[in-house]
């Protein structure tokens, strides 16, 4: 080997080891997780390095993000582990301009808590008697009333896909609540709220189902439990970019509200959508053909070729 591609060598191997050495392996950095961990900091920066070098996305994200998002899962005292499922650091693409006005790309971290995290958290309050959340099944949804609540019977056996899931808590004070929503309102939820949903990653793509049983389990306890100081922190931080995991100061990264023009392209979605399913002849299914997207696609196929076997 020459020198110079000897030396080439070597300084590829120190950037790459410079690279590893990551904001979570500082001193500082460990001495702030031990003040708020104790002894369990070792484990902790461990799992959070571990999730850090198992995804390309994250090793190459701000650390800072990074940092910043262990920091509000350690203040919580929730575990970063994909298996357990309490909470979770993910990785966002953020649009940025720079100092000339150019638009660029970058990764951050992002915090997410997961629907055990929640539960986890409303335990510690000391407040409930019970919390729980489940898939409903076809035939377990006896009835709904929007004003004394929903029925179900869980007798009847779990079969096929869930058609929604609910949540049910109910306080050391006698008070209870259930909230349940359908799977296509979750749908829904996940694609004006998140904007990873329809991308080729994030929990909604690879956990759907534990997905919906957070969305459910939050929305119940942020709109009709008595939330805790943790609880409020909790609610506030989830699915965000952590600024100042001390002032819990956030930006909201990934359910930003949507733009008029995504909600009038949703609109025209939704209506194509509802269009194709009413249509009773094949005429009617071809004046939207051309418009489109995504599932109609097959959609409309199905439905055509339902008319063609009739005839």
């Amino acid at each position: 080997m020459s020198d110079n591609k000897q030396v080439a060598t070597q300084s590829n191997e120190v950037a790459k080891q410079e690279k590893q050495l990551h904001i979570m392996q500082r001193p500082d950095v460990k001495a702030k997780f031990e003040e708020l961990l104790g002894k369990k900091n070792v484990g902790f920066i461990t799992s959070v390095m571990s999730v850090v070098n198992s995804n390309d996305k994250l090793r190459n994200a701000d650390q800072t993000s990074v940092y910043m998002a262990a920091m509000m899962a350690a203040s919580l005292d929730l575990p970063i582990n994909a298996n357990l499922g309490f909470a979770y650091i993910i990785p966002f693409d953020q649009k940025f301009k720079d100092d000339k006005g150019n638009w660029g790309k970058k990764t951050i971290a992002q915090f997410q808590i997961g629907y055990r995290g929640f539960i986890q958290l409303a335990q510690r309050s000391g407040v409930f008697h019970n919390i729980s959340a489940t898939p409903i099944y076809k035939g377990q949804l006896v009835s709904e009333n929007p004003l004394t609540g929903f029925e179900f019977d869980f007798k009847v056996k779990a079969s096929g896909a869930p058609i929604g899931y609910a949540s049910y808590f109910k306080l050391l004070n006698g008070f209870e609540k259930t909230l349940y929503m359908s799977a296509e309102e979750l749908t829904a939820h996940g694609k004006r709220f998140s904007q990873t949903f329809k991308s080729d990653f994030g929990l909604w793509k690879d956990d759907f189902d534990a997905m919906c049983l957070k969305t459910v389990i939050k929305l119940l306890l942020s709109k009709f439990a008595p939330l805790s100081i943790e609880m409020q922190k909790a609610v506030i931080s989830d699915q965000s970019h952590i600024k100042d995991a001390d002032t819990v100061d956030v930006e909201y990264i990934d359910n930003k509200e949507p733009s008029p023009q995504e909600i009038a392209r949703q609109k025209e979605y939704d209506r194509v959508t509802d269009f194709i399913k009413s249509a009773n002849t094949i005429e009617q299914l071809e004046l939207v053909e051309s418009h489109l997207e995504g599932e109609q696609i097959e959609m409309f196929k199905s439905k055509k070729n339902e008319f063609v076997d009739r005839k």
